[in-house]
């Protein structure tokens, strides 16, 4: 919601009239000097949505503002242009109105179109989030990255390497929601403050790495490419196996981790809907994505969201740091999901991460059963993963 500043308007009289904490007003304005406002500019209130309201017989801005528990400065605020004085029926005005719900609709069939929407939203209602591109798929989708924080620990979450697992971008957009939501409100999750895990992390969020590969699965093939991922698909037009980016490149197999063990111990000798490496490491502009995203920010620790399996894996040939094991013990106790830390799988993200860093990798299975997974489990994995996310953030 924006306001234009008037004489004698502060950040700090807009976080008091709003109930919104400072530090998220002055990180929603950036560009502003939070010291010297100009009247006249326009200011960003996260948190908040200016809804239409048709003026009825006997409305005035106070028995508005009474019914609504708001002040009647933050209706004027909203409505420069209304004389509260001369009031009529049938008039529009703006009502300030607190979002304490989410917006974010993770629970469908999540494709790169609702990714979008949701993300749009989200940065409308939550300005101080940052969206950065940090590089296109295969047929020219953005990758989107979603930043917010102020904090110097650097967490990475990612959802949707593999094309089926897609029920893992609309659970981790919806566990963001409801930390924003959190964020605004100032009102605790599972007990826990969040506003300590905002100044302390600096976060980093990649909902859907693979948006050719979902679309694919969820949408089926566009025309341009239908003849070919047929063809990869041995003839079928059944895509629900496909874990693949669009050329048949397994995008977690990609990764320089012991990938030559990784292709010659992989069935798959060339593009497949599963499972095949590709000709060489990083030869994919998605994994490339990750790979240069993770070396610039140098994360502290990652966590890529997968299914299934009600599991988690944590090692990579010793290479991981004792934090791991901490780290492990709490995502277990927090989730009921199991704690497995090594497995016979090379070339993965986590892996490389492990190896590359020397720092805390995971890969997290949601959910069980077959991929992909149907959204009756939304629910369910959405509160067994809630703990592991802020987990995640506050150990």
């Amino acid at each position: 919601m924006k306001v234009k500043v008037r004489a004698g308007d502060t950040l700090w009289y807009y976080s008091r009239l709003f109930m919104v904490p400072l530090n998220l007003l002055a990180d929603s304005n950036p560009s502003i000097n939070p010291n010297s406002l100009n009247i006249g500019q326009d200011i960003q209130i996260p948190g908040f949505k200016a809804v239409p309201y048709k003026l009825k017989n006997g409305d005035t801005f106070w028995k508005l503002s009474q019914a609504r528990h708001l002040s009647v400065d933050a209706l004027l605020l909203v409505n420069p242009n209304t004389n509260p004085n001369h009031l009529q029926a049938g008039e529009t005005i703006f009502i300030p109105s607190r979002v304490i719900t989410p917006v974010v609709n993770g629970k469908r069939n999540y494709n790169f179109d609702a990714l979008s929407e949701d993300i749009r939203s989200l940065q409308t209602i939550y300005p101080f989030i940052k969206i950065n591109i940090i590089g296109n798929t295969v047929l020219g989708k953005p990758i989107q990255e979603i930043r917010l924080g102020k904090g110097t620990k650097k967490v990475h979450f990612n959802a949707s390497f593999h094309a089926n697992e897609w029920i893992t971008s609309g659970i981790l957009m919806s566990l963001l929601n409801h930390f924003l939501l959190s964020l605004t409100n100032v009102k605790p999750i599972r007990g826990l403050q969040t506003m300590p895990l905002y100044e302390s992390v600096d976060l980093s969020i990649v909902p859907m790495v693979n948006a050719d590969g979902v679309n694919l699965v969820i949408n089926g093939p566009t025309e341009n490419v239908r003849e070919q991922v047929i063809r990869i698909n041995r003839g079928s037009s059944n895509f629900s196996g496909w874990k693949a980016n669009i050329r048949g490149v397994d995008l977690n197999d990609q990764f320089p981790a012991k990938w030559e063990t990784e292709k010659e111990r992989s069935p798959e000798k060339s593009p497949a809907p599963r499972d095949y490496p590709g000709t060489a490491p990083l030869t994919e502009p998605e994994a490339i994505a990750m790979a240069e995203l993770t070396r610039s920010r140098q994360f502290n620790r990652v966590l890529a969201f997968h299914t299934q399996g009600e599991e988690f894996y944590w090692g990579y040939e010793g290479m991981e740091p004792p934090e791991s094991s901490v780290l492990a013990r709490e995502f277990a106790r927090v989730s009921g999901y199991r704690s497995v830390q090594y497995i016979e799988s090379y070339a993965g993200y986590k892996d490389w991460f492990i190896k590359e860093f020397r720092r805390p990798g995971f890969t997290i299975e949601l959910g069980k059963g077959i991929n992909p997974l149907p959204l009756s489990q939304f629910d369910e994995i959405f509160e067994e993963v809630l703990g592991i996310y802020l987990a995640a953030l506050y150990m």
